[in-house]
């Protein structure tokens, strides 16, 4: 993965708009199936839905797309993680191309802890988005009882109940390390890490 010191130029646009779009889309996704929706509802099974496509969307990009975008450009590895975080620590932290190792990690968890979620929710709500609309007016709570039924009516089950809600725990938990970390980095490069992901311009190191 290329490193520069932190006073060399950098990618001119870092963070392209199917990056800012998929990004920014799955937090409102995740945002509003937490506190806006109730589970089970119809919002709540199209907000998944939704999900699955900017997740679609960011897996063929990672394939395909700008080079800071590709898979390729930051490859999982917990040795690189752990030296980044020790020279964070340390107060010499390199600048990267596309994510940093440490950032690559918490990249490839969040996206495999939305895989799941979104893959327990579809088997608990059913293949067909359009059906749920017609089954709404059975959730009376937010814990999927109108559609985790001993019938089968909407699929799943307890486990897969339990797998989903564990899954939408822990994607909150690495949210949060994600944010910290971001904090973290930002004041230790004194750099802002949210703007290239809003507006695309300017260097990231997240």
């Amino acid at each position: 993965m290329h490193q520069a010191d932190l006073g060399g130029a950098g990618p001119p646009s870092l963070w392209d708009i199917v990056v800012r779009v998929s990004h920014w889309g799955i937090a409102i996704v995740v945002l509003a199936n937490e506190a806006m929706t109730r589970g089970g509802s119809a919002a709540h099974v199209w907000f998944g839905w939704a999900g699955l496509g900017l997740l679609g969307l960011r897996m063929v990009w990672g394939l395909v797309g700008s080079p800071a975008a590709r898979f390729s450009a930051f490859p999982p590895n917990p040795r690189q993680a752990m030296t980044h975080l020790r020279d964070v620590l340390a107060g010499r932290p390199m600048a990267h191309a596309s994510h940093n190792p440490a950032g690559a990690l918490m990249v490839y968890a969040l996206w495999m802890s939305l895989a799941v979620l979104i893959g327990t929710g579809i088997a608990m709500s059913g293949p067909d988005p359009f059906a749920v609309a017609d089954r709404e007016a059975v959730v009376n709570s937010n814990d999927w009882s109108g559609l985790d039924t001993e019938t089968g009516e909407g699929g799943g089950g307890k486990m897969v109940k339990t797998v989903h809600e564990t899954m939408a725990n822990l994607l909150l938990l690495l949210i949060s390390l994600h944010l910290a970390g971001v904090v973290v980095e930002g004041v230790a490069m004194r750099r802002n890490l949210v703007t290239p992901m809003l507006f695309g311009g300017g260097r990231s190191d997240k």
